[in-house]
């Protein structure tokens, strides 16, 4: 898109070879109409990575804001494996598919072989999702002068086609909510308390490394019960007590009790998710996810 663009390689590697792009001039990130027109041109460049971008708010963002950057790799992640649950149409855009897609989080997905109408679509959405509003869904785009609403984008190519996905975030805060309304919930922070971020959105969990300590000892713990009183002892598990008591209502068995602990580690993960998505997955949520695609219309 006429600028220079830096590509290297994440120390972290948290996917098949996991790349960051970085802007040579040291601006903020921000989304924009240009994001969009980066993004499908780079899946344009190099068709087998996908390249995606966090969101620009704190919270939301769960990455550093200060210096404009995506992040890409080889690898498909389940975000983009689930479905379209609701076929949808925007208004001049009628060449574009578009559909509501069956993730916690609340994603609408974009695919056409024209580059330039699906940037224009994709910042048509963005700029009616900043200023929208909808008290019973609990989103609301301002606070005073604060703004609320953005986008985690992120684009690949799929037979052929140029495909974008928006993830609509809102970064609001509540008493009931301290950390975010649309963030991991208070009863899950024992698991994860930190922000979702891009990588996470598409469903690859990154964890707090205290975990595989703390796992590791509950797993002693649900085999040796009746030590309970010594495991609260232990003040990196005590915040673990009520999940610990409701495994132990589960069957598991020394063999097995390492599989358990995965498995409800990955649910509570979903249920973070849950908690990020704006819309929720319910019926309500679902009748309020089309209210805002009218709106867009």
């Amino acid at each position: 898109c006429g600028e220079q663009w830096y590509l290297q390689y994440s120390p972290y590697v948290y996917y098949n070879e996991h790349c960051i792009l970085l802007n040579e001039q040291h601006v903020p990130m921000r989304i924009t109409s240009k994001t969009f027109e980066r993004l499908l041109e780079f899946v344009r460049l190099v068709p087998h990575y996908f390249l995606g971008s966090n969101a620009d708010l704190p919270i939301v963002g769960g990455s550093i804001l200060s210096h404009d950057h995506f992040q890409g790799g080889n690898f498909e992640f389940p975000m983009a494996k689930a479905p379209v649950y609701q076929k949808i149409c925007f208004s001049g855009y009628e060449e574009i598919q578009a559909g509501l897609v069956e993730w916690p989080l609340s994603v609408i997905r974009l695919r056409s072989s024209d580059q330039d109408r699906l940037a224009k679509l994709a910042n048509h959405i963005l700029n009616a999702w900043r200023g929208y509003s909808d008290r019973q869904a609990e989103i609301l785009a301002f606070s005073d002068q604060t703004p609320h609403n953005t986008i985690t984008p992120i684009a690949r190519m799929r037979d052929g086609q140029f495909e974008l996905a928006g993830v609509l975030r809102n970064n609001r805060t509540s008493p009931e909510h301290p950390l975010g309304i649309f963030h991991p919930h208070a009863q899950y922070h024992h698991i994860k308390k930190e922000n979702i971020g891009l990588i996470e959105v598409m469903g690859l969990a990154i964890l707090p490394a205290r975990l595989k300590e703390e796992l590791g000892r509950l797993e002693y713990y649900l085999l040796h019960p009746e030590q309970e009183q010594a495991m609260l002892q232990e003040e990196p598990l005590r915040k673990h007590l009520p999940w610990y008591r409701e495994l132990l209502a589960k069957e598991y068995t020394e063999e097995t009790v390492h599989d358990l602990l995965c498995r409800e580690v990955g649910q509570i993960f979903c249920r973070i998710l849950e908690n990020a998505g704006v819309f929720s997955s319910d019926a309500a949520g679902k009748e309020a996810f089309m209210r805002f695609v009218q709106y867009v219309n």
